[in-house]
């Protein structure tokens, strides 16, 4: 059995990569989040207390550690493609990423932002993301994947970054393969739950009914993605019913419309939002995850949040590259030095 892991988790949130490395022989030496809300719930789950704003942490005052895991928010980039390094990522919260990851050197890094991250600012983001990496002496991998092929009934696409150090000699990395298994949303309902909002208006209209047909095995042939039979109102963003035969649309921190944050679903003959254990589960928390006692943060929160089986299976795959068996030492070169960077709002 290869030695503890020690990782530190960035825009920690309330701590989906966490939970993950929480299936592995792992430790978490450091987390930082800004939002206190956030920073609360991961208090009560993992008994660590976040730090604040990363901005205004030093990198020095972060423990060394073997990985790195971060949601971090999607930015664009001021200088793109000049090719010069953590240089081109000055001013954005990416910077704090690589400064960290300049001074402290750890074997692998994990990151996770939002689908579009791969064609935000005509592509120059993602390309000056990688760039920076590669110039810190890694071995980039990314792609998008899907929860919704991850076993949970959540149509959640994410770009995925994946890095080894380069001494480690680890130039191939395969992301996990779908499982696709059958999955919807009747597997993770609460029975009647009191948390979530029923809408009950004279403007709800039914364009179809759904009901899934029967394989050769007596298995309900399940369609893994959300599966839309209605609206109220115009049938705009927040506003369309979804069958809870299909997967949930991808849980949202904001957004308007009926069914704000999680989408509306017919269940049990009725139209409503889905409760925030359910959106635990669709995100891939366990039952015996504490949740915000806030309805609205609890919403928030698991609307930014990572889905914690796709992590789960991305991690498996890192821990087959041997990655954390090699023991080799690494001699840091001297560290550049750089200017702070400017706090963020």
């Amino acid at each position: 059995m290869i030695a503890k892991v020690k990782y530190i988790d960035l825009f920690a949130g309330i701590g989906g990569f966490h939970q993950a490395m929480n299936a592995f022989n792992s430790k978490c030496l450091f987390a930082s989040e800004w939002d206190k809300e956030a920073a609360k719930t991961y208090f009560e789950n993992y008994g660590l207390e976040p730090k604040g704003d990363i901005t205004t942490i030093r990198e020095q005052d972060i423990p060394p550690h073997d990985m790195l895991c971060g949601g971090f928010p999607c930015q664009a980039f001021s200088i793109s493609g000049k090719q010069k390094g953590f240089e081109d990522a000055r001013g954005t919260l990416f910077f704090d990423i690589a400064r960290i990851i300049n001074y402290h050197k750890p074997k692998v890094l994990l990151l996770e932002n939002v689908r579009n991250f791969a064609k935000h600012d005509n592509g120059k983001t993602l390309k000056t993301v990688v760039k920076t990496l590669e110039n810190l002496n890694y071995n980039v991998h990314f792609k998008v994947l899907n929860a919704s092929h991850y076993g949970l009934p959540q149509n959640r696409e994410r770009i995925f970054i994946v890095c080894f150090r380069k001494d480690l000699q680890i130039k191939e990395y395969k992301f996990p393969t779908q499982t696709n298994k059958k999955v919807s949303l009747l597997n993770i309902l609460e029975d009647n739950p009191k948390d979530a909002k029923i809408i009950n208006r004279s403007d709800i209209v039914f364009t179809k009914s759904f009901e899934p047909s029967v394989n050769m095995f007596g298995e309900l042939d399940l369609p893994n993605k959300p599966i839309q039979i209605g609206y109220v109102n115009k049938g705009g963003q927040g506003e369309r019913i979804y069958s809870s035969y299909g997967h949930s649309i991808t849980l949202s921190a904001y957004g308007g419309g009926a069914g704000a944050k999680t989408g509306l679903y017919y269940i049990d003959k009725k139209v409503r939002k889905l409760s925030p254990r359910e959106c635990a589960r669709v995100q891939g928390f366990p039952d015996t995850f504490k949740i915000n006692s806030s309805l609205s943060q609890a919403y928030k929160q698991f609307g930014n949040s990572v889905a914690v089986s796709v992590l789960t299976a991305i991690i498996t795959e890192i821990y087959k590259t041997s990655c954390f068996d090699k023991t080799q030492s690494y001699k840091k070169p001297p560290s550049k030095k750089m200017a702070s960077a400017p706090l963020h709002a």
